[in-house]
């Protein structure tokens, strides 16, 4: 397969600078909201980056959870990889890509924890194998195979009754406040719509970039 023959035009839509408004996450919502219906497979699917200490960037899917007062919220493991390196570097980049709808949303700025009992209800609010696998699993560890993964999930199972099971610590939420937030439209012969805000001071500016 010749990867460089593989193309696909862009045709189902458009995005002009006069119909985003002027605040990207009520545009985002309404994006987010089509791509529900449309039945985008996993539509709240997103990519995250963060940076390790020594500058090397890494990524991975996420599922976002909320999006309250402008910010993004999504969970995770504390002591995972992309917990300890947003520890050490707040700055994070998401990356939402429905294909059925030929569209992209670039979205930049610093993560914090969200408080404690949020956390707690959301972690209750989760179907009880979910609860018990973040209990169980020692997230971006080396692990000797499936087997002990297994193993450590069966017997975080035998002790947790779950009218009891509680949040660890070490397991919430993040909410990501943006400074710069992207929509991208795929358009036909690559002359693609890209409409950024991004911020300065309490305001959004909105401008066209070229593809």
């Amino acid at each position: 397969m010749n990867l460089a023959e593989f193309r696909k035009d862009y045709i189902k839509h458009s995005l002009d600078v006069m119909i985003v408004g002027n605040d990207p996450v009520k545009f985002f919502s309404g994006w987010l909201n089509e791509a529900i219906i449309s039945g985008v497979q996993e539509p709240t699917a997103m990519a995250v980056s963060s940076v390790s200490a020594d500058g090397k960037p890494s990524s991975r899917m996420v599922l976002l959870k909320g999006i309250e007062e402008g910010e993004f919220i999504f969970f995770t493991n504390y002591t995972s990889r992309k917990g300890q390196e947003l520890d050490g570097n707040p700055n994070m980049a998401m990356l939402f890509f429905w294909p059925e709808l030929e569209r992209q949303v670039r979205i930049e700025g610093k993560v914090e924890k969200i408080p404690g009992d949020e956390s707690d209800i959301y972690f209750n609010s989760r179907p009880l194998e979910s609860r018990i696998s973040a209990i169980a699993s020692p997230q971006s560890k080396v692990i000797s195979g499936r087997e002990e993964l297994e193993k450590l999930y069966s017997h975080a199972a035998e002790v947790s009754l779950p009218e009891v099971i509680k949040r660890p610590e070490y397991w919430g939420g993040y909410s990501l406040r943006p400074d710069s937030v992207e929509f991208w439209q795929g358009r036909s012969g690559r002359l693609h719509d890209r409409i950024r805000f991004r911020k300065d001071g309490s305001n959004w500016i909105k401008e066209r970039l070229a593809p």
